[in-house]
């Protein structure tokens, strides 16, 4: 039960931090990785109340599909001027 709790704390903590980070941060490529990270960890929340079809669905339609559109809409929009000062 104290390893839950433990468990528990440690991934509300990281989804928490992740997404103050996807708001704080300037760099929109970071921000997508660090939106990446606070939706799986809201994924290892479903597995924790084992609702794993929920967290296979999180992984497979966020993680997987709005990330992805995500960053490749990042890398295509990007101009040279923006490339060369990051």
């Amino acid at each position: 039960m104290v390893y839950e709790t433990i468990a528990f704390a440690l991934f509300a903590l990281i989804t928490v931090g992740c997404s103050l980070g996807v708001v704080l941060v300037r760099d929109i490529w970071h921000s997508a990785l660090l939106l990446g990270g606070a939706l799986l960890s809201v994924a290892v929340h479903y597995v924790m109340l084992q609702a794993e079809f929920l967290a296979a669905m999180q992984v497979l339609v966020y993680v997987g599909g709005i990330l992805i559109l995500v960053t490749f809409a990042v890398m295509l929009t990007r101009t040279r001027s923006e490339v060369n000062s990051a």
